[in-house]
């Protein structure tokens, strides 16, 4: 499959959301990627419900919704109705892991879980084969633009041989200083979801700079 681009919407600009939003839906992005924190999980806090719904309310594309929270699971069913395609929670706040990805999934939605860069894909072995996706964290969660984290292209090459034995069609989504310098790399590694926040919306043409990174062939080294 070709691979996927999902910009984070946290990089928007939230004066001209709107605008942002129908770039988006114009543009070859195939995904809004949501970034939902508490200010407890991370030490920041964005945004949820009502906006949410506003994005789903203009939104053409997949709304990726990644749960940056405590307690995902009390929350589950409100983000699936405020208009969330798919949900990611992380590994390091859910103390029954397998009973969120079921109550995600019983909600219509697909599921996923996310992994801190200090977590090993190792934890994952025992569910892989249940889960839609799995989010490596190639920054620290909480904060933007952010300088990516050399280590993740080990733990994507990890994961993606992991899930060649139990779950083949795996989606695996990279997070964290994603830009055209380092997209063939992660294509490579077995990444095929990235989410770039700063280097889609800080570009002189954000939608340009989507056509960019969705054109790059992760078979073709970089000279």
């Amino acid at each position: 499959m070709k691979h996927l681009i999902a910009p984070s919407v946290l990089s928007a600009d939230f004066a001209n959301l709107q605008r942002d939003i129908e770039m988006i839906n114009s543009s070859e992005a195939d995904w809004f990627h949501v970034d939902v924190m508490d200010g407890v999980f991370v030490p920041n806090i964005s945004f949820g419900f009502p906006v949410l719904a506003a994005l789903n309310k203009y939104a053409k594309k997949p709304l990726d919704v990644h749960l940056m929270i405590v307690n995902p699971d009390q929350y589950i069913e409100r983000f699936a109705a405020a208009g969330a395609e798919l949900i990611t929670v992380h590994y390091e706040a859910c103390t029954h892991l397998h009973r969120t990805i079921q109550a995600i999934q019983a909600t219509g939605c697909k599921a996923s879980v996310a992994l801190n860069p200090h977590t090993p894909v190792a934890v994952l072995k025992d569910i892989l084969a249940d889960l839609d996706m799995v989010l490596i964290m190639s920054v620290n969660p909480g904060f933007g633009g952010q300088q990516f984290i050399p280590n993740s292209l080990r733990k994507i090459a990890e994961l993606r041989a992991m899930a060649a034995e139990v779950n083949p069609a795996l989606l695996i989504e990279v997070d964290g200083g994603i830009g055209v310098h380092n997209t063939g790399a992660l294509l490579r590694a077995g990444a095929n979801v990235l989410v770039a926040g700063n280097a889609i919306f800080a570009a002189p043409s954000p939608a340009e700079m989507i056509a960019e990174l969705k054109e790059v062939d992760g078979r073709i080294l970089e000279s």
